[in-house]
């Protein structure tokens, strides 16, 4: 149990999470992933090969440590944590594992002079604490989703449908459960999980939904990443009536109801969510200004599909921004760079809108920062990272 002297040794850790906790993070992983291999498939490589995933975990531990009293003050970040771990099938066995790799580290980066047993008694009951809250709502999500109209647990066969190429680097694929049964509907912007195994090695990845529910499938837009293990193996090898397992619908992204004028901002592989959130404003009779920046038209998925949504549906207004501009390409209505000006242009006139933004960290500190400059609600706006969640401060 946690006590108020653990609570009172866990927040007095801050300083030194604040200078090393990425250290910690990074050397909580290669001990986990050394002792523990199983648990390697929950984990994209990539993000731990890039640092992504040791800074989201540095971040996200220095958070629950500040506010170990208040849980409450993590805002969405517990909602972010519950998604991301329910939509790769995160069970109640594997939260001992992390938790003895973590005192580990713990022991082992801060040495027995800083690490004592004090420390690592308040530090266990504290992750203790917290396994025990994301347990819980897990394990309601969990069977919420299995006890809903065509919900399951766990994974479900699916096949591919239609495998269909959206540009040079996106290639959709159009998803329908093998078993003929009913479909779980879900919120336009929420992801599923998919599970592979790829030359023997067990990986799992999340893929936004990008089409609005219809009750027959779902639709991936994936992105070739050049040395994207998975993102190669699902375009080059994955084809029309291959399957896939999938784990339920999840995600805490979700476009909301409302009556102000929407703004959906994307940039590159950034779109594929925004497109079941359009479908549903579309649907609503919402005013919506579409705002997607490539890097050239080669590579700007559904442009002919939102442009034909444009033409019947006068209160969408859509804008592209191309980076460079290439011969025989289409072209955008701006080149270079999406900067403050052109959203202050191509922005409704008033600035009590909503807008949901996605793309790159780069972009999206872009984003962030020329919407606040031109008068748009920070409260307003909404954003979500593909990869660990980060800041973009």
């Amino acid at each position: 149990m946690l006590s108020a002297e653990h609570r009172a040794i866990v927040k007095a850790t801050v300083p030194l999470l604040e200078s090393g906790g990425e250290a910690l993070t990074t050397h909580f992983y290669k001990l986990m992933f050394s002792e523990y291999p199983e648990v390697r498939a929950l984990f994209n490589q990539a993000h731990q090969a890039s640092g992504e995933q040791p800074r989201a975990l540095a971040n996200g531990v220095l958070m629950y440590a500040r506010h170990i009293d208040q849980l409450e003050q993590l805002g969405g970040l517990v909602s972010q944590i519950v998604n991301k771990h329910v939509s790769l099938n995160i069970l109640p066995e594997h939260y001992p594992i992390v938790g003895k790799c973590l005192l580990q580290a713990i022991h082992e980066v801060l040495g027995a002079e800083i690490a004592t047993d004090a420390v690592i008694e308040a530090w266990a009951a504290a992750y203790g604490q917290l396994a025990d809250l994301l347990i819980g709502l897990e394990e309601q999500a969990y069977s919420e989703k299995e006890h809903a109209p065509g919900g399951w647990r766990g994974t479900r066969l699916f096949r591919v449908a239609r495998k269909v190429k959206e540009s040079d680097e996106i290639t959709s694929f159009h998803l329908r459960p093998d078993d003929g049964g009913e479909l779980l509907a879900f919120k336009p912007g929420q992801y599923i999980g998919v599970r592979f195994a790829i030359d023997g090695e067990e990986m799992r990845r999340n893929y936004s939904l990008s089409a609005a529910a219809n009750g027959s499938e779902y639709r991936i837009s994936v992105k070739r990443e050049p040395s994207g293990k998975v993102s190669n193996y699902l375009h080059a090898l994955v084809n029309e009536g291959d399957a896939l397992e999938l784990f339920a619908p999840s995600g805490d992204f979700t476009l909301e109801a409302s009556d102000k004028p929407l703004v959906l901002i994307s940039g590159g592989v950034g779109i594929t969510p925004t497109l079941a959130m359009l479908q549903a404003a579309l649907e609503a009779d919402r005013p919506v200004h579409f705002i997607h920046a490539a890097r050239h038209g080669g590579v700007h998925a559904f442009r002919e599909a939102i442009d034909k949504l444009a033409e019947r549906h006068p209160k969408l207004k859509r804008f592209y921004c191309y980076e460079e501009s290439r011969t025989g390409d289409r072209q955008a209505d701006a080149t270079g760079y999406l900067d403050e000006a052109l959203l202050e242009r191509w922005l409704p006139q008033t600035r009590d809108v909503d807008v949901y933004f996605l793309g790159p960290v780069a972009f999206m500190k872009a984003i962030k920062r020329h919407l606040k400059a031109i008068g748009v609600p920070e409260s307003q706006s909404r954003y979500e990272f593909f990869g660990p969640a980060g800041a973009l401060e």
